[in-house]
């Protein structure tokens, strides 16, 4: 290890430290382009529309590549084997399919008679597109034929432009003002049928930012700002079988919603930093909940890929993929504290426990050590393995100050969702403080005292004041002063002391940058001969 030390307690063995497959992670992917952007898991990539450019990610979150040559680029949908993604092209008036294998766009659908295409669903080889410009609706397209006719879905009863969600034999148009409707349609014959609405004056709906189908076409999810709840409807009876909340009240306000791939779990987006949520979407229980590092999830930009999830949250006037890792698994918890304070170059020591939700003993995992220096750089550091009862000890000499954080991460076994735990302390220098006399002198001549302060590795503290204290071995009396030392880096104090033996302790408290130190000198003072 360069710079320091890891050693182990006693009954732990050293791991090699693996590659953190886990973790959950934040993708800068620039500034925000519009108030609508999609997301789309296809296979092994993810697939983020941004306006003016659509961008591959990896399942990690990192970026590989960036189609440009799209306008207006909203809506996104994958088809069910993920070698397909369609894409709206609002400002081109077309819907773009890209092969997923090249990243390049196969062909391009010409829509520019029905206006913008802003949105995407999909049900088999059926592609359903809303548009707006002008005129507003929603249309069919038969994706096993070249040349598709395109079918028009009776919206006559909408009075905006509509949000589209559709699976197994149901097609949801819901409303993007307030109050709104949402209509559901039966798609399993040649042209739409209405089976109904589910009126948003009667259920005080406001704010559409997100619908979603379940896979089977059974449930509609809606994430309306208005009320504070994410809520379930069944799509054939059109009346709502509960709603989602977080906590016993609800934060923030919904903004996206996406459903697991087997239709068990929904994930809810919120406003106002609160994150997400992930429900039993049987139960209704609330299984699990994060807050993105920084911003708020942005409206209908959430995505499921096996027991991962996929946002877009918007930060500092940029757009950021967040990356939820696992969350369906139960939650392990790791823990990990410090001793106060760390010198440079000196060993300390911090300890940790890795416990399952179930209470049983984890035995010997692995465990990825990093320390994060001030100065932004990270050094992965020789892991540790945990002992049968899950403990784990670390020891670490710092090579560096500044401040600096320690991660500790279990990357998760298939089982339990992976956990993480940091300390973050100020590593200071070590300072060395001297202290020179004579060891006799006599009553009633001066004593002069001398010494220095230096620190270890950085440069010295410079005037600063340090604390004297002068004390009498006969009956303990104590004195106390100030010695200062300027820019020279030593000083000088005098003293006149009474005959006896004296100790004189100079106590330097440290600062931000250098630890604490402390010197003494002992000198009898002798009476005068005679």
């Amino acid at each position: 290890m360069i710079g320091g030390v890891l050693a182990l307690a006693a009954g732990l063995v050293v791991a090699v430290a693996p590659t953190a497959a886990a973790d959950d992670t934040l993708t800068d992917l620039g500034p925000v382009p519009s108030n609508r952007n999609d997301i789309v898991v296809a296979g092994d990539k993810v697939v983020v529309s941004l306006d003016d450019r659509i961008v591959f990610t990896d399942r990690k979150g990192e970026v590989e590549e960036t189609i440009t040559d799209v306008s207006g680029a909203h809506g996104l949908i994958a088809t069910a084997d993920g070698t397909r993604v369609y894409a709206a092209l609002s400002g081109s008036g077309e819907v773009a399919e890209i092969d997923i294998a090249t990243r390049e766009i196969a062909r391009r659908i010409n829509l520019s008679d029905y206006g913008c295409p802003y949105d995407l669903a999909l049900t088999g080889d059926r592609l359903w597109v809303a548009y707006s410009c002008g005129e507003r609706g929603v249309l069919g397209l038969d994706l096993s034929t070249p040349e598709s006719e395109p079918v028009n879905v009776d919206t006559s009863l909408l009075k905006a432009g509509p949000l589209i969600a559709a699976a197994g034999d149901t097609l949801v148009l819901g409303e993007t003002l307030s109050p709104a409707d949402l209509f559901v349609y039966d798609v399993s014959g040649a042209a739409p049928v209405l089976r109904g609405e589910i009126d948003g004056h009667a259920h005080d709906h406001h704010g559409l930012d997100d619908v979603a189908v379940t896979p089977d076409g059974s449930y509609i999810i809606s994430a309306f700002t208005l009320p504070d709840a994410f809520s379930m409807w069944d799509a054939v009876t059109l009346t709502k079988v509960r709603d989602y909340q977080k906590g016993p009240e609800a934060e923030g306000y919904p903004r996206s919603v996406a459903i697991s791939p087997d239709g068990a779990y929904i994930a809810g987006g919120r406003t106002l930093g609160f994150g997400m949520t992930v429900y039993d979407r049987a139960s209704g229980a609330e299984l699990f909940t994060a807050n993105p590092p920084k911003g708020e999830v942005a409206r209908g930009s959430s995505a499921y890929a096996g027991r991962d999830i996929y946002s877009l949250v918007q930060a500092d006037e940029r757009i950021y993929l967040w990356r939820l890792h696992d969350v369906t698994l139960p939650e392990s918890s790791l823990t990990l504290t410090a001793e106060p304070g760390a010198t440079v170059h000196v060993p300390f020591t911090m300890t940790g426990r890795l416990t399952f939700p179930d209470g049983t003993a984890p035995g010997a995992q692995p465990l990825i050590v990093t320390r994060t220096a001030g100065d932004g750089t990270t050094e992965t550091l020789p892991g540790v393995t945990t002992a049968e009862d899950g403990t784990y000890t670390i020891t670490d000499t710092p090579p560096a100050g500044g401040q600096t954080t320690y991660t500790v991460l279990w990357d998760g076994d298939g089982k339990r969702r992976w956990s993480k735990a940091s300390v973050t302390m100020m590593v200071r220098y070590q300072a060395v403080l001297t202290l020179n006399g004579p060891a006799t002198a006599v009553a009633g001549t001066t004593l002069l005292l001398w010494g220095s302060l230096e620190a270890v590795g950085t440069d010295r503290p410079e005037n600063v004041w340090i604390s004297m204290e002068r004390t009498r071995k006969s009956d303990g009396q104590t004195v106390t002063g100030n010695i200062y030392q300027g820019g020279i880096g030593t000083f000088t104090f005098r003293d006149s002391p009474e005959p006896g033996e004296y100790t004189y302790t100079l106590r330097w408290p440290g600062d931000s940058r250098t630890g604490p130190a402390e010197a003494s000198h002992t000198v009898i003072i002798e009476a005068p001969a005679g």
